[in-house]
């Protein structure tokens, strides 16, 4: 079932809204952070390239490797 806009009272809209951009300053201010940081950009550029060579993983894959998961199949 899809949640349309006008189904939401003006609370759930006050409080979507808000969260949206409570959860958006975080990220950016981790951002900012994080950017000076040498190691951080290099790790950035390592992802890309890893990417870029084919070097990914879904994350079934990645799931299917965590110890918690093994023995559930």
């Amino acid at each position: 079932m899809v949640t349309k806009v006008r189904d939401l009272t003006v609370e759930e809209l006050r409080a979507l809204i808000s969260n949206t951009i409570k959860d958006t300053l975080e990220e950016l201010i981790e951002d900012l952070f994080a950017l000076p940081s040498e190691e951080y950009l290099r790790s950035i550029e390592e992802a890309r390239m890893d990417y870029k060579e084919g070097r990914v993983k879904c994350l079934e894959e990645i799931f299917d490797e965590m110890p918690f998961t093994k023995n559930k199949k």
